[in-house]
């Protein structure tokens, strides 16, 4: 990487965490051979092993070997909704129903053991090992039991609480949960991106109150005049206001409110900036005639544009629901994006966010299961006088250079890092 550290990918694959998984891979070259046979369909290739993508989103850092979860199960932070498994659907057999679900639930321990077995083969002996979500931890208590050096467990999530895990059977969450409990003990330090998060950690895990190291951006000073993507790219009246939801296409994120919530707010559109597995049926949505055109939908952009792209909005909205315990407690990136930007925002009365939105006066908050509230909520930020907006955007500004940026929570990271190992960071 040009900043100077050395990413190695590790792909793996659910069955590379199977004993003897050359032979289970030619039991499934048999399988699918006979299935083909019997229904007179294309044989299709099991995929080598090895073959399956590493991880989108590596990390490094000086002498530290840091390792990230792979996209079965590693998700829960994204809070992404699982793609529909082959097998699964109202039309397959009960059998095949049954040992999709059962696969579904064995992938998560096998590509954990998998990534065990991959990165011993690869990872040198480091000072420490910073270990990423519930799936990467075990691999880096294995590496540093094995080469020594100190352990952090980095849990952006409270893993059994959201997402995947959260939809699980009682008795499997258990399991992880008390997996993870271990593994938690095992780590010299755990550290967490809020209070709430660190809180709950605590009392669950038995362990010292998380290090918080929030999830911001960098400090950054938007242009001015601020950009006009948005309008540039969709041809947008130069007076229409910008309402912005960007991330996951996912279920729980407050899409579908807004949805209802943008023909309240006039003179202004509802952009979705991102992807994820509702696409399909936000393009529908957006296209019904009685919305009018107020639901636009753009691709996502390269991390190092977002930031031009946020600012190019009015106000950001971010309405998660309070579905799980971890959507409750969640301080989302994009709500430090919109502040690294001096963007208001529009956010859920939760005890997660909540907080950081009232300490840097970052925009108002709202109960966010009501379209209504969500509504008026945009239409007084989006109908400030023009000298009351520039004040709050710079108060915004200010707390995003003052206390909301990378720069110092990497500060201290690198400090917990230097107590840790004994060593300058």
């Amino acid at each position: 990487h040009p900043a100077g550290y050395r990413i190695v990918r590790v792909p793996v694959a659910a069955i590379e965490g199977m004993p003897a998984p050359g032979l289970v891979r030619l039991g499934r070259v048999a399988l699918r051979r006979i299935y083909a046979w019997r229904t007179g369909t294309p044989y299709r290739p099991v995929p080598p092993l090895g073959s399956v993508p590493a991880p989108s989103s590596p990390g490094g850092a000086s002498s530290a070997a840091v390792t990230s979860a792979a996209a079965t199960g590693a998700g829960a932070g994204d809070e992404a909704a699982a793609a529909p498994t082959p097998g699964t659907g109202p039309m397959a057999s009960l059998p095949r129903r049954l040992a999709s679900g059962l696969i579904r639930r064995l992938s998560i321990p096998l590509t954990i053991r998998s990534q065990v077995v991959a990165s011993r083969r690869v990872a040198p002996a480091a000072d420490l090992y910073h270990g990423m979500a519930y799936m990467g931890i075990p691999v880096a208590l294995d590496l540093a039991r094995r080469h020594g050096g100190r352990v952090v467990y980095d849990a952006r999530d409270i893993y059994v609480d959201a997402a995947n895990l959260a939809r699980m059977p009682r008795t499997l969450r258990w399991l992880v949960g008390r997996a993870e409990r271990r593994w938690a003990r095992r780590a010299d330090r755990v550290i967490t991106v809020n209070r709430p998060y660190a809180e709950v950690m605590a009392r669950r895990w038995a362990v010292d109150l998380p290090l918080i190291v929030m999830n911001c951006a960098y400090r950054t000073t938007p242009p001015e005049p601020r950009p006009r993507r948005f309008h540039a790219t969709l041809g947008l009246d130069p007076a229409t206001r910008v309402v912005l939801y960007q991330g996951g296409f996912s279920r729980d994120r407050g899409i579908e409110q807004l949805i209802e919530a943008i023909p309240a707010v006039p003179g202004a559109v509802l952009v979705l900036l991102g992807y994820g597995s509702l696409q399909a049926e936000l393009e529908a949505r957006a296209a019904d005639p009685a919305l009018g055109g107020h639901v636009r939908i753009l691709p996502a952009v390269p991390p190092t544009e977002l930031l031009d792209w946020v600012a190019s909005a009015d106000v950001v909205a971010m309405p998660i629901q309070p579905t799980t315990l971890n959507h409750r407690y969640t301080t989302p990136n994009k709500l430090f994006e919109a502040m690294a930007v001096g963007v208001p925002v529009v956010a859920s009365d939760l005890p997660g966010m909540a907080p950081t939105v009232r300490d840097a006066d970052a925009g108002l908050l709202v109960d966010p299961t009501d379209p209504a509230a969500i509504a008026q909520a945009c239409r007084t930020l989006l109908d400030e006088p023009a000298d009351v907006a520039a004040a709050r955007r710079a108060r915004i500004l200010g707390a995003a250079h003052a206390t909301y940026n990378w720069e110092a929570q990497m500060d201290r990271l690198l400090a917990e890092y230097g107590r840790l190992t004994g060593r300058p960071w």
